[in-house]
């Protein structure tokens, strides 16, 4: 059974998340393609949603403006998987707060119930790259890759964590929605890529 996964093409790292997707699917040896999406129409069809990296507040107003954010809302709440990274994550939060300017008036799809904080780990010239793991789902070293990377301090009882760098969560998850500070396409393992597609195939059957 063929499935779709897309991924939003407002602003971010769209074709980093396509090729890793791409990739993944055929690593994987199954039948699915990857297009980008920016419509309520395209959103509409997908079997999965890859939110990427990117500026969040811009790809939220954008979002809300062409109607995007309400069909996204609506297509999670009835079990599409979701992959947010990094500024994607941030859109999937209910509250969030910056560490330089307070607390934030944007858009929110409000999935995850955690205390976020964007720019957790310092500006553009903070960024870095660490050895991190995700054991809960198979994945016991992965290369973080931290660009102006967010952090989570505390989740409710329905998120789980899925990893943690210096004491701080890095990566959650709720069903079939997962959220990461850090930029899986910016490296060469699929694996996170990977573990995604998987909910995705589970969802469609």
């Amino acid at each position: 059974m063929s499935f779709t996964i897309g991924v939003l093409s407002i602003q971010g790292d769209v074709k980093e998340n396509i090729l890793s997707a791409k990739s993944a699917i055929d690593e994987l040896g199954i039948d699915g393609k990857v297009i980008d999406v920016k419509t309520p129409e395209e959103i509409s069809q997908l079997d999965g949603l890859i939110i990427p990296g990117g500026e969040s507040t811009t790809i939220g107003k954008l979002s809300l403006v062409n109607g995007s954010l309400k069909v996204i809302k609506e297509k999670i709440e009835g079990g599409m998987p979701v992959l947010g990274i990094c500024a994607g994550m941030i859109m999937l939060s209910n509250t969030v707060n910056d560490r330089i300017v307070g607390k934030t008036d944007q858009p929110l799809f409000g999935i995850f119930d955690i205390k976020l904080e964007r720019n957790s780990f310092g500006r553009q010239r903070e960024s870095f790259e660490s050895n991190i793991s995700l054991d809960s789902i198979n994945i016991p070293k992965f290369n973080g890759v931290f660009i102006r990377a967010p952090s989570v301090s505390d989740v409710g009882s329905d998120v789980e964590i899925l990893s943690k760098f210096n004491n701080r969560i890095i990566a959650v998850k709720k069903g079939n929605v997962i959220g990461t500070a850090f930029h899986p396409e910016l490296t060469e393992d699929t694996s996170l890529h990977k573990y995604f597609i998987n909910l995705v195939k589970i969802s469609k059957n």
